[in-house]
């Protein structure tokens, strides 16, 4: 029952997405206005630079993008980090206004060192965040994000299937737009811009 529960909660925040998305161009968005679906940002994880314990907090009057992936993805992730990258150089000076949050799923691979490096290869925007399991999995639950790992392979590696989207806020960290791997980096420009406006 409990899974059928889970599975009920699922579709009815997935269909609510999707109802979203159908009215977001009328606002002018040009990805996916879910304002209001999903709780405003709250967590507490360590930072990849620095070393230190950071919240939700720490980012406010930043537009934050938080997304959840591992340094060992061999295609998604860099992929959607090099798109959110190009989308923050079309802001050009505006992009110190933006935070991108890279949450890795796979703690026990992804040391603070190699997040931090991974992390620094798309640009200074973009910082690696990590927690202990029952951290993550806390923060995962609170935005509907799915995650698993695969079986390892004779040298021990694994692949983690994870959720591809990327959750936008605005600067008082309320959740405003989902980003998807088919939205074009200057479509996310344009709704970095408006938000960013909007101080």
């Amino acid at each position: 029952m409990a899974a059928a529960g889970g599975r009920a909660a699922w579709v009815a925040a997935l269909s609510a997405l999707l109802l979203a998305g159908c009215s977001a161009r009328d606002r002018g968005w040009r990805t996916t206005d879910i304002s209001g679906i999903m709780p405003p940002l709250k967590f507490t994880l360590t930072d990849s630079k620095t070393g230190g314990v950071v919240n939700a907090h720490d980012f406010r009057g930043k537009v934050v993008l938080l997304y959840f992936g591992y340094t060992h993805c061999p295609d998604v992730c860099p992929t959607t980090l090099a798109d959110l990258a190009a989308a923050l150089r079309e802001l050009g000076a505006r992009a110190r206004d933006v935070r991108v949050l890279f949450v890795s799923v796979d703690p026990a691979r992804d040391s603070a060192a190699v997040l931090k490096e991974y992390a620094a290869a798309f640009g200074p925007e973009v910082i690696g965040l990590r927690g202990d399991s029952e951290e993550l999995h806390r923060l995962t639950r609170r935005y509907r994000v799915t995650y698993g790992y695969g079986r390892p392979d004779a040298h021990g590696d694994y692949e983690v299937s994870h959720s591809s989207a990327v959750y936008v806020f605005d600067t008082r960290g309320e959740v405003r737009l989902l980003a998807r791997p088919t939205d074009r980096p200057a479509d996310l420009a344009h709704d970095l811009g408006r938000l960013i406006a909007e101080g």
